[in-house]
Formats: structure tokens, sequence, C-alpha cells
């Protein structure tokens, strides 16, 4: 979830978004590095939308906070739009990273996902802010993967856990290893943005107020 701030002198688009982390496996180190990667990610394409033939860049603000004190009434009763909480634990409910919806701005993440590719938070953010994973995951042939595309996809063999393996086969490393996601301008349409060209500040996302309790 995120506020969107048209700022027409400087022909931007400003996408802002805290991540709040807590539980037993968060830390303020943790919370830094994921804004970070998420923030790269997100700007790693230098997006444009485009407004009645206008071209204007697309920027994302990411921030990270450790609130290790964190009581479920704040979660449940927030009204901030920039607002994202997850619980960081060891071990999730369906061992993976994921959020309480499609446009939510709260979820469960799984520390080794975490350590593993700063992808994984980039992939759950595009969650927040009403991304999917795409219908056909079967992407041989088509280049590097996007950031929305799921761990078992099936790509070029370099995009592989093991580039030897055979493709689709998870016992040998044959689907997409998630470090080679990236963020592209098809990630940046996908939102439709233009929508927003009439307002100064709009939402991406909505409110899921969910609040984890550790396994």
């Amino acid at each position: 979830m995120g506020i969107v701030e048209f700022n027409e002198a400087e022909n931007t688009l400003l996408i802002s978004s805290i991540f709040i982390l807590y539980g037993g496996a968060a830390s303020n180190e943790l919370a830094v590095k994921v804004a970070g990667d998420v923030q790269d990610y997100w700007n790693g394409p230098n997006g444009v939308v485009t407004f009645n033939g206008r071209i204007i860049q697309v920027r994302f603000k990411i921030d990270g906070y450790y609130k290790p004190y964190l009581e479920p009434e704040e979660v449940l009763g927030n009204d901030n739009p920039a607002n994202n909480y997850f619980r960081i634990e060891e071990q999730t409910q369906m061992d993976v990273s994921f959020v309480d919806g499609i446009g939510s701005n709260t979820g469960f993440f799984k520390l080794a996902n975490l350590l593993q590719t700063g992808s994984t938070a980039a992939h759950e953010y595009g969650h927040t802010i009403g991304l999917d994973h795409p219908f056909d995951i079967d992407i041989r042939g088509r280049g590097v993967p996007g950031i929305m595309y799921p761990r078992g996809t099936i790509t070029n063999a370099q995009y592989q856990y093991n580039p030897l393996g055979v493709a689709g086969d998870n016992t040998n490393g044959g689907t997409m290893n998630p470090d080679h996601r990236r963020v592209t301008q098809q990630d940046i349409d996908d939102l439709q943005l233009s929508r927003f060209r009439k307002n100064r500040y709009s939402v991406l996302g909505d409110f899921s107020s969910v609040w984890h309790d550790a396994l």
C-alpha cells in the first residue's frame, strides 16, 4: 500500500510507502535492508507513465522501521495509507513469505526468503500495491523474469537455480531463481497509474489491517 503524489512542477509521480517490521526475526538492520531492496528494485527500470501524451517519471520512496513493541491495536487502527505492517519470523504458516491479499497493507515474511534475495520483498510489495502473479508462468524465450513471477516459474536456463537443470523440474533446480527477477516497465504499466492523472494525492492498495501472531 502506498501514497501516490503527482508533482506537476517536477514532472514526477512519487509513490511513498513505509515498511514497519515486527516479530522475533525482525531488526533495525533488516528494516533498512528490506526498504532499500524494495526501493532499489522498483526504481530500477526508471519507470514512466504517460498523461495525455506527457511522459512523467515514476519514483518510489520506501522507508523501513523496526517496532519491537508494536501492539495489535496500532495495526488494526492504522489509517495512514503509507504504512505496511509485516511480521518477520524464521517460519511462517505456509513456509513462504506472503501478504494478506492483493492490494493489502499487512503480511508475514519468512526471514530466509528476505535474506536469500532482495526480490522477495520487492515481489511482495508489488502485491500490496495491486499486482497479482501473471497467469502464464512458462516464460522461456522472454528474457529476464519480471518481479511478479512466482517461485516455480519456468524460464530460460540462465535464470534457473541450476542452469543445467531440466526446465520445470523442481528437484534439480529447473525453475526460476528469484534472485533473477527484476521490476520492468511492464510492471509499472500494470499499476495503471494514468488513472491518477487528475489527483495530486491518491492511494494504491487498501487496508487489510491484519495482526499476525507468532506461530
